[in-house]
């Protein structure tokens, strides 16, 4: 078997738009197209011994042992490697079980898709289960707890962290939008003007001073001590001169531990001699130059979480530790608690396993232990000087327990140091009586706590910690999303996209939208290249300036990556025609009606879906979408329109020269066609569909009438608003049209218009682009003789896997199948060709050059038409 390809998809997809996680493998089961399952000696009892636990898959069959009733009865690897890719993830402790195989129109190559929770895992799993898979058609051995471990370790260095997970859930929940930002914990929840920022427990609304002073323990210390806060007594060393000087102040046992550090790191505790301070101090030293030394406070160690300056849980936290039991030694101990399934690997579990290191070793040496000892029984052994969880500590509940003397104390803390989530470590027997009255004192004030201990602890209530933080960045009535409009369809995507921004833009709302030219903010092209798929339409979110988004949107990035938004208020289909058929498994219009159905498929309940009402893909479409429709059409008698008036829904329509939007059986006409100049005059009709399919969207966005009305009159189609689109320039004695037509209807719609168009003579510049079908390059030849008297045909880019003669020889074909008697030369570079049109034009002539590089093609004909400019005002 050959693995052909394996992408991510990141958001709605072809796939599904609920499931916005799943790798798509193209698998070529080569060999084993021939060999299902039951055709393989053994297979079956191999596959269960291996993996026991898919017993729950249910598969197609819905009922438990599913799976293994179809292998029993002859199902493809592909199927098989589907199922296996789920069941190591979920035994890597990442459940998920959304899986779909199918077979591509290349007979033994399929399409394998499932669901991950992490990418990076979700990739290794797909070349895994394929080894897997072999291995098992072979009876060979295979490891596969090695693979295993090695998703688990992936898992713990790309994933997010508990606090950060636990955030994103509540804001998941609360139908927030969020994008990561890089490959660590910076977050952004929601889109353009309205986001807000976090990393970990840091938020936007975090003070930096703030964290500055909770990072500075000598800081803290002073400050909560100027406010009559309890603290330990200490001081700072930084040799052991200072040391001497604090131990001889205050005494022992103390607490040795880094000014600047954190989870513990580099701690000693209950140090009662000095080569022990000595050894503590020089430890401590290899984390901060500074080292804080306090007196050591005997009680438990508690951990208050403070949001929004309310005290939302408390724990209370226990160092990893083994209790004896006079048989086993501490190693024995060790390893079985690290059997309790609550434990596991980082982060995985509520749990952490405990791992032996130095600390561990120093703890057991102090009580003259090694590894080998065996405790008496009942006898606690605390394997770790700290009660962090990430090392394997336990924690207990205890919000309910807190004295309101203590909720009081830790809220003003938190208002001390400034910090909007706030973490208060204290020493203390309990926390149901006063500090004051047991003679607790506060150890630490923690920017950034772990939200883990409260989320899941090992006793006790768990606490939704992540809930008061979302509070607090989004209280209610604040917006976390932007308004998106969606544009998807064969042509008019481009300029269906400027014209609704342009409206936007004209309303005062800041617009980003994304082109097969460039990423705009505000008209302001922010980078350019074909700028049509999920990653430049995150650009627009994650702009803090945006406060609307239109996001072209084209079937590369669907298939590539899925959408870039996980919903959009408004969704447009221009109009599906052949286009790029023959490349990506899309062979037909209806494969092709998929792919663009997602943009409308991912519309929210109460948005929009605009519809193209002449064209029947779009029609299909309909019949599956789960929001509001409205349609648009050139014949205002069209039946369908003529049905859709008398049900009552919106409709905009191109009637007596007006664009016009009905309603039921209301008409409001918004514009006089040949006031808009992007319809040239309203000759150019495909231009009126485009304006119509814009005018609707922003009727229902909400814009009032009279504002489009204007904004249509005030958009003008020029190389720099719609380069590429119509761009017509007028020399003394000749015209030059350059459009971006690339397929059969681009070719149809400039024939529309040249049929208006009265020349002495029409001269077409003309290319193929190599990845169309045959049958498309010679059609779009065939119009082109029908609407040009010559042809120039010119070759040098866009071969995509083809030779420049064989294209040309398709362009030839098309021409000669045409019945017209059309001149034709051939210029293989479109500079030259360009040049050699417009050097010999003659009186009245219409060039128009329909090319695939517009920015070349529109500089030249610029340069031409400033020279004249120069020569008549010179």
């Amino acid at each position: 078997m050959k693995i052909d390809k394996i992408q991510a998809l990141r958001g709605p997809n072809i796939w599904s738009v609920q499931r916005k996680k799943l790798i798509q493998m193209r698998l070529d089961l080569e060999d084993m197209e021939e060999r299902p399952t039951n055709k393989i000696e053994g297979f079956r009892e191999r596959i269960e011994a291996t993996f026991p636990t898919m017993i729950e898959h249910r598969c197609s069959e819905g009922c438990r042992g599913g799976f293994f009733s179809r292998v029993d009865k002859g199902t493809w690897m592909g199927h098989v490697i589907e199922h296996i890719a789920l069941e190591i993830q979920s035994l890597a402790g990442m459940e998920t079980g959304f899986g779909r195989t199918r077979e591509t129109k290349t007979p033994g190559v399929y399409n394998v898709v499932f669901s991950y929770t992490e990418e990076n895992v979700g990739m290794f799993a797909a070349e895994s289960a394929v080894r897997i898979a072999e291995a098992l058609i072979a009876g060979t051995e295979y490891d596969v707890e090695s693979d295993i471990q090695q998703m688990r370790e992936i898992r713990e260095r790309v994933r997010l962290g508990p606090s950060t997970g636990s955030i994103v859930e509540e804001a998941v929940a609360r139908d927030i939008p969020w994008i990561r930002l890089g490959t660590n914990s910076l977050v952004q929840l929601g889109y353009g003007i309205n986001q807000m920022r976090f990393q970990a427990t840091i938020t936007c609304k975090t003070s930096s001073i703030a964290v500055d002073i909770a990072c500075n323990k000598e800081q803290t210390k002073k400050m909560l001590d100027a406010a009559s806060i309890p603290v330990a007594s200490g001081g700072i060393c930084v040799d052991e001169e200072d040391l001497e000087a604090v131990v001889n102040k205050i005494g022992y046992p103390i607490v040795l531990k880094p000014l600047d550090g954190n989870h513990g790191k580099g701690a000693s505790i209950n140090v009662k001699k000095w080569e022990d301070a000595v050894e503590g101090l020089a430890y401590a030293k290899k984390y901060s130059n500074r080292v804080i030394v306090e007196k050591f406070i005997t009680g438990y160690d508690f951990r208050v979480l403070i949001i929004d300056n309310k005290l939302v849980a408390a724990a209370k936290r226990e160092p990893a530790h083994v209790k004896g039991d006079g048989k086993h030694t501490i190693q024995q101990l060790i390893d079985e608690t690290n059997l309790d399934p609550k434990r596991g690997y980082g982060h995985e579990n509520v749990l952490t396993q405990i791992d032996v290191d130095r600390d561990t070793t120093d703890l057991l040496e102090k009580l003259g232990y090694t590894l080998e000892t065996v405790p008496k029984k009942d006898e606690v052994v605390y394997l770790k000087s700290t009660a962090n969880l990430s090392t394997g500590g336990t924690s207990v509940d205890v919000t309910d327990r807190m004295h309101p003397e203590n909720i009081f104390l830790c809220e003003r803390i938190s208002r001390v140091i400034g910090l909007d989530i706030c973490g208060v470590d204290i020493m203390a027997e309990n926390l149901t009586q006063p500090l004051k009255e047991n003679g607790g004192c506060i150890l630490e004030v923690n920017a950034a706590p772990g939200f883990r201990m409260h989320l899941a602890p090992s006793e006790g209530l768990p606490r939704n910690v992540a809930a008061p933080v979302i509070d607090m960045l989004y209280p209610p009535g604040k917006p976390s999303r932007i308004p998106i409009i969606a544009v998807t369809g064969t042509n008019g995507k481009t300029t269906t996209t400027r014209l609704i921004a342009h409206i936007v833009k004209n309303n005062g709302l800041k617009v980003g939208f994304t082109t097969s030219d460039g990423i705009y903010v505000q008209n302001h092209m922010m980078e350019k290249g074909d700028t049509t798929g999920p990653v430049s339409a995150e650009y627009i979110l994650k702009d803090p300036t945006v406060e609307f988004a239109v996001l072209e949107t084209a079937r590369g990035g669907i298939l590539r990556s899925g959408l870039g938004f996980s919903r959009c208020d408004i969704g447009i289909i221009t109009n599906i025609q052949e286009d790029h058929l023959g490349l990506s498994d899309i062979h037909t219009l209806d494969d092709l009606a998929r792919v663009k159905a997602t943009v409308v498929r991912s519309i929210k309940k109460d948005g929009w879906a605009i519809l193209n009402a002449e064209d029947d893909q779009c029609l299909k479409i309909a019949n599956e979408l789960n929001c509001n429709i409205a349609y648009f059409a050139m014949d205002e008698n069209h039946p369908r329109i003529v049905q859709f008036a008398k049900e009552g829904k919106i409709v905009a329509v191109y009637e007596n020269g007006y664009i016009t939007i009905k309603k039921g059986e209301w008409k409001i006409r918004v514009e006089r066609a040949t006031h808009v100049p992007l319809t040239m005059g309203g000759k150019a009709k495909f231009m009126i569909a485009n304006v119509l399919a814009a005018t609707l969207a922003a009727y229902l966005q909400g814009f009032k009438t009279e504002d489009i009305s204007l904004s249509l009159q005030t958009f003008i189609p020029s190389a720099a608003q719609t380069p590429g689109r119509m761009n017509l320039f007028e020399f003394n004695k000749f015209k030059v049209l350059i459009d971006f037509a690339h397929n059969p209807a681009g070719y149809k719609g400039v024939e529309e218009y040249l049929s208006s168009i009265n020349a002495t003579k029409k001269i077409g510049i003309i290319a193929g682009v190599g990845d169309r079908r045959d049958e498309d390059i010679k059609e779009c030849a065939t119009i082109a003789a029908r609407m040009f008297d010559h042809i120039i045909i010119r070759q040098e880019k866009y071969l995509r896997g083809r030779t420049e003669d064989e294209i040309i020889s398709l362009i030839l074909e098309g021409i000669a199948a045409s019945g017209r008697n059309v001149t034709h030369e051939i210029i293989t570079k479109e500079v030259e060709a360009i040049k050699h049109a417009i050097d010999n034009a003659e009186d009245g002539s219409f060039i128009t050059a329909l090319s695939d590089v517009v920015t070349n093609a529109i500089n030249i004909v610029q340069e031409y038409l400033d020279k004249e400019n120069e020569a008549e005002n010179g």
